[in-house]
């Protein structure tokens, strides 16, 4: 059956709901190029403004995925269990995690994407490690995960092509917010590469795409559903993102803040996150007799670790990149810091070469932010707040200014935020 664009545009605009012919058309056809970018972002505003029902959102999720293929991971001997989270500043928990639950026995098909504004991507953190590469075909990605139980990668061209093309539409016309469309991107891409179980991190706050608790919930109990409903045992966590993760914002940086934490160290929170969800990955693989605390301390996280980088023609003995440039920026007063803005940070990060404005623009690998001080703790005047690392001395500036009013020095105790909010499923 066959649609004018212009008709289903209008269906949504004025409130309607589309009808699944509806659905299926316009996916495939704008997958297939006889639907125009205009049209399709105007559509895409319309489910901004107006929203869609459940029974859409399940429709828009499997027509998504029917426009490439489903890899089977059945004959991957281990239990299949995934984890998404949805961006945040600091946010490099999927470096230790993946490994660490690999570890303690599960497989973790870990599809991965790149940064984009203030959010930092898991491949272009990794990509900092000399030789390792994010491409794997379909054969390449299912020995790995047979042989070492663990892949961290970019999806393949064949897997979800009509959110691959959406995708980039959605984030130059204003429509990345869409809740809907949020949740089909997201689950179209974890259900069409055949996992059995997925654990999802729902950040909220500043330095999230979800500012309002209320927001966040609604988009992980969306996407909760979504799982089930295509026989995917889906949980989800809400967790803080007012606050960077841990104490590097970046790429380089944060690998090596991984490996601290792979080696049984690391920041308090960035351990807790990691091992709050490696206990809901392994719950959701069979697996909840297992302590992943036990895989970090005795060393099998880290080996696990080496074994994934270096099947990925990744050395993990080199050195990372180090930035050319450092400016320490330092307290004016005594106090204690009350707050760490993300949002603040995360721009800093983005302007000293860490991200990037458009999806072909190179990041640097030794950009970033080095927090020296974070919420609740004590700081006295010259003591130096953070660092801002960059490859161009010319990138300092505009950073500077971002990052500026994010690190706030009182005199009262910090208030305590929850790392952990709530749990969907």
């Amino acid at each position: 059956m066959s649609f004018a664009a212009v008709d289903v545009i209008r269906a949504k605009r004025d409130g309607g709901v589309l009808s699944d012919a509806q659905i299926d058309w316009v996916v495939d056809a704008y997958t297939r190029g006889q639907v125009a970018d205009e049209q399709m972002s105007a559509l895409a505003m319309a489910i901004l403004l107006r929203g869609m029902t459940d029974a859409e959102i399940a429709r828009w999720t499997a027509a998504m995925i029917a426009s490439g293929e489903r890899l089977d991971l059945s004959k991957v001997a281990r239990p299949t269990v995934d984890k998404h989270s949805t961006g945040g500043v600091g946010d490099k928990i999927t470096l230790p995690l993946t490994p660490l639950v690999a570890a303690c026995g599960a497989a973790v098909p870990q599809l991965s994407g790149r940064g984009l504004g203030h959010t930092g991507g898991t491949l272009d953190k990794l990509e900092s490690i000399p030789g390792w590469r994010a491409a794997l075909s379909n054969e390449e990605f299912l020995a790995q995960l047979g042989d070492v139980g663990a892949v961290i990668c970019q999806a393949g061209e064949g897997l979800a092509p009509a959110d691959r093309k959406l995708y980039a539409l959605r984030d130059v016309t204003g429509t990345v917010e869409a809740i809907p469309l949020i949740a089909s991107s997201i689950m179209s891409k974890k259900i069409a590469e055949g996992t059995g179980a997925l654990v999802l991190d729902v950040k909220v706050g500043t330095g999230a795409f979800m500012k309002s608790v209320e927001d966040a919930r609604e988009l992980a109990r969306t996407m909760v559903e979504l799982g089930r409903a295509h026989g995917v045992d889906t949980v989800a966590l809400l967790t803080d993102m007012n606050t960077p993760l841990g104490r590097t914002i970046g790429n380089a940086v944060e690998v090596q803040e991984s490996l601290d934490v792979l080696a049984g160290g690391g920041p308090a929170d960035v351990v807790e996150l990691t091992l709050a969800l490696a206990r809901e990955m392994l719950s959701a693989a069979g697996l909840s007799d297992v302590d992943p605390a036990d895989a970090l301390h005795d060393g099998r996280a880290m080996d696990s670790w080496r074994a994934m980088i270096r099947a990925q023609g990744g050395d993990p003995d080199a050195p990372l990149p180090v930035a050319n440039e450092v400016e320490q920026v330092r307290a004016e007063r005594s106090g204690i810091v009350a707050s760490v803005d993300a949002i603040g940070i995360g721009l800093a990060a983005w302007r000293l070469g860490a991200g990037r404005a458009r999806k072909e623009d190179p990041v640097s690998a030794a950009a970033g932010v080095v927090l020296h001080k974070r919420p609740g703790e004590r700081v006295a005047a010259g003591d130096v707040l953070y660092e801002l690392r960059a490859d161009d001395p010319a990138r300092l500036p505009a950073a500077r200014q971002d990052a500026a009013s994010a690190v706030v020095v009182g005199d009262g105790p910090a208030p305590v935020r929850p790392l952990i909010i709530d749990r969907i499923g």
